[in-house]
């Protein structure tokens, strides 16, 4: 085999497979929970700096947009010179970007520190589960990854909470600053507990150019977006828009030609990681598109203060904490493609029930049951999803295929946050008017269940039982 490895492969119930888990939740936690804590945290932004909403599209694009422009050369640096190297810088630059995001003195520039801080992001993001693929014996990736979602996925969902209790205690700058000691655990956790794994097989030439073209893809189409919500009639949106699309197909033929491509088109060749990644792309779109709508929706329509907007979706972080790891080994015993298909469906019906969120009903009756069964369906998907995307790919390209799974992830949540306010008819300072906003959140809300829906109808079509078998 090309890529090398550990000398053996760690157990999940050893101290060094515990270890390898706690310090790549911890980072991903740290990711996870500082993009849904920055949601709840818009509104304060807002009122501070007097942002428009495209203000407010950027302050989350920013971080969104480099963390998917760069992420696929993120995991192939991994690969090529150590991930658990590139890991720790990416930790460590991640943690500089969010301190500058917290003495961020306007918009402007909190949302070019959000763009730094995507770049650690790119870095440390695809290290996590390229570090569990790489080193866990065969029979226990699965599991490791469910355990990995689940941990991880706590942290994402106590985002809101937490970043709520900050806003409203003391302010919206500790969303960002409580990340530096988080930071400085996993760096001291890391290079005494993980183990280092690299493909040998690469030789340190890197597709500059690749980088380049795709992110110039996604940021001319990601302003082209968010700016047609002020004038679509502008010509710097649609130069921006030409720009991004000639952008992505100069991308794509470079990828075909160069001899050691950021992103080997070849991966694609296979019909599991093709599918999944189409599935991913589906269900994170809905899922980035549609936090954002509510968040706002409860602050803006039903008047929460920034902890019980937070709060509101606390319950499913129960649901997704018990099941997901148990979902993870059903997947590895009966196949992923009735767990990834059934997930993203149970997460339409859930994200349906708050289209209706109009602050009418009590919070028990009109959101309490959508947020429950978007945590189960997130809980029966994420696990699955992610193992499917990783086995589909050799151990080799553990790095490449994290970082294609997680660039897909991320995009979908760049492109939905851009374009849903367009969509809906949306723009300046509609967040801050409840009934201008009601009606842009119900349609958006709707979109989102049939994107959800779509991601389960793809992995029906192109998801295979076997793909998961040891």
């Amino acid at each position: 085999m090309a890529g090398e490895r550990v000398a053996e492969p760690l157990a999940l119930g050893t101290p060094p497979g515990r270890w390898l888990v706690v310090v790549t939740v911890l980072a991903s936690g740290m990711a996870f929970l500082d993009a849904t804590a920055v949601q709840v945290a818009l509104p304060a932004i807002g009122r501070e700096f007097d942002s428009s909403l495209s203000g407010l599209q950027w302050t989350v694009t920013g971080y969104t947009l480099t963390l998917a422009s760069l992420i696929l050369l993120g995991g192939s640096l991994g690969d090529r010179y150590g991930r658990r190297r590139v890991f720790v810088i990416g930790v460590v630059w991640f943690a500089a970007a969010s301190l500058l995001c917290g003495l961020a003195q306007s918009t402007g520039q909190l949302v070019a520190a959000r763009a730094f801080q995507g770049i650690g992001g790119a870095l440390l993001t695809p290290g996590s589960l390229a570090l569990i693929q790489s080193s866990f014996r065969t029979a226990d990736r699965a599991r490791a990854i469910g355990l990995w979602s689940a941990l991880g996925g706590i942290a994402g969902l106590i985002g809101p909470f937490l970043g709520g209790v900050l806003v409203d205690t003391v302010s919206w700058r500790l969303v960002f600053l409580i990340n530096v000691p988080i930071a400085v655990v996993i760096v001291a956790v890391a290079g005494r507990h993980v183990p280092e794994s690299r493909d040998g097989g690469h030789h340190g030439r890197f597709d500059h150019l690749g980088a380049a073209l795709g992110a110039t893809a996604l940021g001319g189409i990601t302003y082209a977006l968010i700016a047609a919500g002020e004038d679509p009639g502008r010509s710097d949106v649609l130069a921006a828009a030409a720009l991004g699309v000639l952008s992505g197909f100069a991308f794509v033929a470079r990828e075909r030609r160069t001899a050691d491509p950021m992103l080997p088109l070849g991966v694609f060749a296979d019909r599991q990681f093709t599918g999944a990644n189409l599935a991913t792309l589906a269900v994170y779109g809905a899922l980035g598109g549609g936090g954002l709508f509510l968040v706002l929706q409860l602050q803006t329509v039903l008047g929460y203060d920034a902890t019980a907007a937070g709060a509101a979706m606390l319950p499913s972080i129960l649901v997704i904490t018990l099941l997901a790891p148990r979902f993870g080994a059903l997947a590895q015993r009966i196949g992923p493609r009735l767990p990834m298909t059934v997930g993203p469906l149970v997460v339409a019906v859930g994200t349906l029930l708050l289209a209706r969120v109009d602050g009418s009903l009590p919070y028990a009756v009109e959101v309490l049951p959508g947020s429950l069964l978007q945590g189960l369906g997130m809980a029966v998907t994420v696990a699955p999803l992610t193992a499917t995307v990783l086995a589909a790919a050799p151990d080799a390209l553990a790095g490449v295929a994290s970082g294609v799974n997680n660039a897909v992830a991320r995009a979908a949540q760049l492109l939905a946050v851009a374009a849903l306010p367009v969509a809906v008819g949306l723009g300046g300072s509609d967040y801050t008017d409840p009934a201008a906003f009601t009606d842009g959140y119900r349609m958006a809300t709707m979109l989102c269940a049939a994107l959800f829906a779509a991601g389960g109808l793809i992995s029906w079509v192109t998801i295979r039982n076997d793909v998961l078998r040891a």
